[in-house]
């Protein structure tokens, strides 16, 4: 440890970067000196300490699986973008500046009549490197950028990836029973995943963030801010949850997900540099093959039981209807309800059969086909237009003022 302050400093890196840069070091220097003093003993050559954390940090060891998601999403941000003729929809329809919703589910969207009706099983695994626009595809490769490269340098590439895909399908899995009517996108559940993941390696290793042996002066309260800022980042990314096209179901499922798998496939720090007794170390084996257990079959005992509730329904049917407030509210919620930024509901959907007068040949009446499949009679008033778009464009807000309410 001495060493490695002497040839870096004590200035860490930023944020979450900082926190794994510190967890990293500590596992490369006792991988190391468990190494050399095992060839000492054994009278074999054995790697300098500096020789040793250079070839940890070079080769496989560098974050390419994080490169290619983020390159595979950017790709797809302008592909959605080129699809949708290199225009964005309203702010009303997409508050984060991007395509429309035909043009995301041509791309691969999640949705759930698609994948249950239609055996479009490749629509659970498409979402993860689709965004709704370019809010949503900054902040995320943010996160990924900076929480994927951390764990993929002290990890490896496998583990990283799993820690990746498997909460990122088993978040659209849940996202795809709970909120059927809505289509979803975002490498959300993945990135959520990987702080799930950060989260058990944070627990698991917790005495390597806030040992006084280990952590010089000051570093544990830096710590300490990391955990914070981690908490913000969680409630942020929930936050947008709330707007359209974006889902928490793929959030906190991605983040359950990703936290059981850490359990499986996160390294442990021997003890033995930290604790001593060979009564400590028998519990330190025994918990860990407990860990490494129950993380991986409960996920995958949940993926399986969630998979089966999904293709057991007709992929219509919301089995909690009250549950699409966790991720959609129509904002501002103190607005007029025709004055809202965006709407969570299925009113863009509705149509509607307009009746002509024969003598003036005006509209005088709309038979207006609800969501839910009810139909509503409605007088034209006079002051509404009379062309068949410009009714059309009212369709939604005679949808919500007759069908909703």
């Amino acid at each position: 440890r001495e060493k490695r302050r002497k040839k870096y400093g004590k200035a860490k890196p930023w944020g979450i970067l900082g926190l794994y840069d510190h967890l990293s070091g500590v596992k490369i220097d006792v991988a190391w000196a468990e190494d050399a003093a095992w060839r000492r003993s054994n009278k074999e050559p054995y790697l300098t300490w500096g020789d040793y954390e250079t070839m940890k940090k070079t080769g496989f060891n560098r974050p390419f699986f994080t490169f290619s998601i983020v390159s595979a999403c950017t790709a797809m941000m302008f592909t959605s973008i080129l699809v949708n003729d290199w225009t964005f929809e309203p702010l009303s329809v997409n508050p984060m500046i991007g395509p429309s919703a035909d043009t995301l589910l041509q791309l691969g969207a999640k949705e759930s009549y698609l994948i249950v009706v239609q055996q479009e099983i490749w629509r659970l695994a498409s979402p993860m490197v689709l965004h709704a626009g370019l809010i949503h595809f900054f902040l995320n490769m943010v996160a990924l950028w900076f929480v994927g490269r951390a764990i993929e340098q002290i990890h490896g590439f496998f583990p990283t990836v799993v820690q990746f895909v498997v909460p990122a399908i088993g978040g659209t899995i849940l996202s795809a029973i709970f909120l059927p009517e809505y289509i979803t996108v975002g490498a959300s559940g993945g990135i959520f995943g990987l702080i799930g993941a950060c989260i058990s390696d944070i627990i698991m290793n917790w005495n390597l963030l806030f040992n006084e042996f280990v952590n010089e002066r000051g570093a544990r309260l830096s710590h300490a801010r990391v955990l914070v800022v981690l908490f913000l980042d969680i409630v942020l990314n929930c936050i947008i949850g709330l707007t359209p096209f974006v889902d928490n179901f793929t959030h906190l499922g991605g983040m359950i997900y990703g936290l059981l798998c850490g359990l499986s496939t996160i390294q442990l720090v021997s003890p033995r540099f930290l604790i001593g007794g060979d009564e400590r170390q028998c519990f330190h084996k025994c918990k860990l093959l407990f860990f490494r257990s129950f993380g991986l079959l409960v996920c995958v005992a949940g993926i399986i039981a969630s998979s089966i509730v999904l293709f057991s329904g007709d992929g219509e049917t919301n089995p909690c209807t009250t549950c699409t407030m966790m991720s959609c509210v129509s904002f501002p919620p103190w607005t007029d309800q025709n004055e809202k930024w965006w709407y969570c509901d299925d009113c863009s959907k509705a149509s509607a059969e307009g009746t002509l007068d024969t003598e003036t040949g005006k509209f005088i009446e709309l038979n207006l086909k609800c969501p839910n499949g009810s139909t509503e009679t409605i007088d034209v008033n006079d002051s509404w237009p009379q062309d068949e778009s410009g009714l059309e464009g009212m369709l939604p807000m005679l949808c919500r003022e007759h069908c909703l309410w």
